[in-house]
Formats: structure tokens, C-alpha cells, sequence
């Protein structure tokens, strides 16, 4: 026969506190979780690193490692401001009847028509024939701008557009923004330090082709300075969310 249970009694003859015993879930499951997670952020960091990676070196195949031996000749020429070696070779291209005339765009509001002349070759007639100069170009959007006013003013159909080999495809991407139905001619200035087997090696060209690949990307999408060119509110700073401005 079958015991009675008592009051207080379990069935298997323990006594009952009276009490609900609390029971925490297992810390198991949570850090399985968080496992989980931690693996998908590794992996998608990975994969970020490796598009990244590969966009950069991308990037890189469109940098051109040698100046042009021959360049077709256009109705003009523009030289965007950066470095000197980038006027001369394009002082060069004039001179050699690669265009019939030659816009610098961004030049320092500072720098004036008398002390171009001195510093370019053969200045005093060039300035006088065939050189213009560009002063409200802040940064590349600016001189695409810039550009495409002075083109449009001229009526140029046809450019040769000189810059540095590193600056050239962020260069041309904007001025066929700006300028859609004007053929241009790259011609990219190629220094020693910007030579494709100094790249890897010397800290200072690589740290410059990642930063402008950066730039190149926002220019892709879009993402510019809230001013290009040199105007009303030029010394204002930037809207919130506006891009910084770059050059």
C-alpha cells in the first residue's frame, strides 16, 4: 500500500522549504552568442579588408607609370595646379602646338599675371597669346569647374588635361562630369617618387595613393566639398554632414 503523503513532504520523503527556488539560465547559450557574433565581425572585417584591398590596387592600374610618348592634339589645354612640374610639361604642350590655349586652374588668389610671367619660359609672350589663369578653383571639383566655364566661354571642343599621373582619375572623372560632351585628352605627369616601383617601397607615395584613392572613392559617390570654387561664403564653414573639403 501507498504512503501517505504528508503536509511539507515530497514524494520522495524530502521535506519541502516553502520557498520557490530561483534558476538562472546557463551563461552557456550568451557566450555561444557572442562567439557567434565576434566570428562574423571578424569575418566581415576580413572581407571589407580584402574589397578595400583590392579596389586600392585597382585603383592603382589606372595611375600611369610613364608619360605619354605622343599626345593628339585639342583646341586647348589645362593644367591643374600642384606641383610645378605639372605647369612646365604643360607650358611644353603649348609651345609645341598641342593647343591653341592653356588654362592654369587654381592658382593662388595671391599669385598675380606679372609674377607668372616671370616664372613661366618664354612668360612674357606666352601670357600675352595664350595663357589664362584660373583663381577660384579650391579644390578638383573646383577645377572642373572652372574649367567648364572657360571651355564653354571659348568654345573649345577637345582639351588636353594635365596633372599628376596619381591626381589623373579622380581629375577626368570630374571634369566628364562637368564637361559631358568635351573630348579629353589625359596627359599625367609621372615624377620619380610616383613611379610604379617606388610605390610599395617609400612610405610617403604610398600613404599619398591610399589618401587619394580615399578621395577618389567619395568622388564616385559623390561625397564633395561643400565649396569648389572661390565665391560668396567661401570662408564659411561647411554645413553639418557636408564633406570636408580636399583636394
Amino acid at each position: 500500500m501507498r504512503a501517505q503523503i504528508g503536509p511539507g513532504q515530497s514524494d520522495t520523503g524530502t521535506a519541502r522549504s516553502g520557498a520557490t527556488t530561483n534558476t538562472r539560465p546557463s551563461p552557456a547559450p550568451r557566450r555561444s552568442l557572442l562567439r557567434r557574433l565576434a566570428v562574423a565581425a571578424v569575418a566581415l572585417g576580413g572581407l571589407g579588408a580584402i574589397v578595400a584591398g583590392a579596389g586600392f590596387v585597382a585603383f592603382t592600374t589606372q595611375i600611369a607609370g610613364r608619360e605619354p610618348a605622343g599626345v593628339k592634339p585639342a583646341d586647348a589645354i589645362v593644367v591643374l595646379t600642384g606641383g610645378p612640374s605639372r605647369i612646365v610639361d604643360a607650358v611644353s604642350l603649348l609651345n609645341e602646338g598641342l593647343g591653341q590655349r592653356l588654362l592654369i586652374t587654381g592658382v593662388n588668389p595671391t599669385t598675380s599675371s606679372d609674377e607668372m610671367r616671370r616664372a613661366l619660359p618664354d612668360g612674357e609672350r606666352l601670357m600675352d597669346c595664350c595663357i589664362d589663369l584660373g583663381h577660384k578653383a579650391l579644390n578638383t571639383r573646383g577645377n572642373a569647374l572652372e574649367a567648364a566655364e572657360w571651355t564653354r566661354e571659348r568654345r573649345f571642343r577637345s582639351l588636353v588635361v594635365v596633372t599628376s599621373s596619381w591626381h589623373m582619375p579622380r581629375a577626368m572623372m570630374e571634369l566628364s562630369r562637368a564637361l559631358p560632351d568635351v573630348e579629353l585628352v589625359a596627359y599625367p605627369v609621372v615624377t620619380s617618387r610616383t613611379e610604379p616601383e617606388n610605390w610599395w617601397t617609400d612610405t610617403g607615395t604610398l600613404k599619398l595613393l591610399v589618401k587619394e584613392y580615399l578621395k577618389y572613392i567619395m568622388a564616385t559617390v559623390k561625397i564633395r566639398p561643400a565649396q569648389a570654387v572661390a565665391g560668396p561664403g567661401a570662408g564659411a564653414a561647411p554645413p553639418a554632414g557636408a564633406a570636408a573639403a580636399s583636394h
